[in-house]
């Protein structure tokens, strides 16, 4: 059986952000996931895990560009600066919380020099912090207009030139889904890459159970594959409580 973490950026939403913490470990998870936590000072969601004996799995970066500019991430062209210096803010606010992952955000662009760029970001933010574990995943283009990393066989051509052993794949169902139309083959095709796994149904990312998505047939697969990561729920509750929704957890 896979070990489940809680996105608690999308779950228990209906909650203060401190309070999802103790919501989250109540309704049996082990460890959450936060996508960009840097709002809170890092302290207080530091004591938020550790009193609830929580491990937090992964956060996003970049940080929030409070300047108001163009958003732009690893993969924009010309903005290799940027990338080096917000990685190493993301980097500081990690020392506090010791995120297993860091997810790397590509951003927009579809320059054709984009993936090269990319690449090489990643290979300098992989060096520069060789113990940190980093991420790369594919968004889909209807959610994501212009996200440069919007293909799951793209993700393979760049992870193959990264050529690191500190940054790997993001595979989550709902965007894999909705990308490729069959989440399960893009797993086979694609899984042994993952250190990450996320879940939601489509075409709605709501819970984990009406669908296309054969769940317990690919939570199967996971634990037949080897695949030892976390796996994260993220999704948008269709119910008005958090737990209400997490009926999908005990037919696993």
């Amino acid at each position: 059986m896979p070990r489940f973490a809680a996105n608690i950026s999308l779950l228990f939403a209906e909650l203060p952000y401190l309070d999802r913490f103790d919501a989250a470990a109540r309704a049996g998870f082990a460890a959450v996931e936060i996508l960009f936590p840097y709002d809170v000072p890092a302290k207080q969601t530091h004591r938020a895990l550790l009193s609830n004996g929580l491990e937090l799995v992964l956060m996003n970066a970049p940080p929030p560009n409070y300047t108001g500019g163009t958003p732009g991430y690893g993969a924009v062209p010309g903005g290799e600066g940027r990338f080096e210096h917000d990685i190493r803010r993301s980097l500081r606010y990690a020392e506090s919380l010791k995120p297993g992952l860091l997810h790397v955000m590509s951003g927009y662009t579809k320059d054709p020099a984009a993936k090269a760029t990319f690449v090489r970001n990643l290979q300098w933010a992989a060096d520069l912090a060789p113990a940190q574990t980093f991420t790369i995943e594919p968004l889909n283009p209807g959610d994501q207009p212009g996200y440069f990393m919007d293909d799951y066989d793209l993700a393979a051509e760049v992870l193959d030139a990264v050529d690191r052993p500190n940054v790997g794949l993001q595979y989550d169902t709902y965007h894999a889904q909705v990308i490729h139309g069959d989440a399960a083959q893009v797993w086979k095709d694609h899984g042994a890459r993952a250190v990450h796994v996320q879940i939601g149904a489509a075409p709605g990312r709501s819970e984990p159970a009406e669908g296309p998505i054969d769940f317990p047939a690919l939570f199967r697969t996971l634990d037949a594959d080897g695949y030892a990561g976390w796996v994260s729920a993220e999704y948008n509750p269709t119910t008005r409580r958090t737990e209400d929704s997490l009926h999908w957890m005990s037919v696993s």
